[in-house]
C-alpha cells in the first residue's frame, strides 16, 4: 500500500467520474494493483446499494452504484469505512471496478479490467506476472 502522484482519470456516460494525481494504491500477491481515490476527488455520484463483502486483509467492504453522464453502473465501486489496523489509510477511500467504467487510465494509460468480475485490480501494460481471477487462478 503506498500514495501515487500517477494520473488516474475515470469516466462514465461520457463524463468525468474522478481526475486526480492522488490516490492510495494496493499491491496484492497475484493482484493487479487496486487504487483508492480520496472521495472530495469524486465528481459522481455514488449511492449505496446491499451487501458487503469480507476480506481477511482489509475488512469489510460496503459497494456502490456509480451515477455519471446519465449512466448508472452498478456495484462498481467500493470502499472500507473502518478497515483493519494495516489499511487504516484507506478509510473511506473509494476504489472502481474498471470493467463497469467507460474507462480508467493511469497517466494516460487505458487499463484493462483484472480478469473475472469479482477483483478490482487494473492491468497496465508495465505490469509483470499473471493475475488472478481468470477461471482456474481463483484459489492461488
Amino acid at each position: 500500500m503506498e500514495p501515487v502522484s500517477n494520473r488516474i482519470q475515470i469516466i462514465l456516460g461520457g463524463a468525468t467520474v474522478a481526475d486526480t494525481s492522488r490516490a492510495i494504491r494496493v499491491l496484492e500477491t497475484h493482484h493487479a494493483p487496486t487504487y483508492y481515490l480520496w472521495p472530495d476527488d469524486i465528481v459522481a455520484d455514488l449511492r449505496p446499494v446491499p451487501g458487503r463483502s469480507y476480506c481477511e486483509w482489509k475488512g469489510v467492504a460496503s459497494y456502490f452504484d456509480v451515477i455519471s453522464g446519465g449512466q448508472v453502473a452498478a456495484r462498481a465501486a467500493w470502499c472500507y469505512a473502518a478497515p483493519t489496523r494495516f489499511f487504516r489509510p484507506l478509510t473511506n477511500h473509494v476504489a472502481f471496478y474498471a470493467g463497469k467504467m467507460d474507462a480508467c487510465m493511469v497517466d494516460g494509460i487505458r487499463v484493462v479490467p483484472q480478469p473475472g468480475d469479482f477483483y478490482g485490480g487494473w492491468v497496465t501494460p508495465n505490469l509483470i506476472g499473471i493475475p488472478k481471477g481468470a477461471p482456474g487462478t481463483e484459489h492461488w
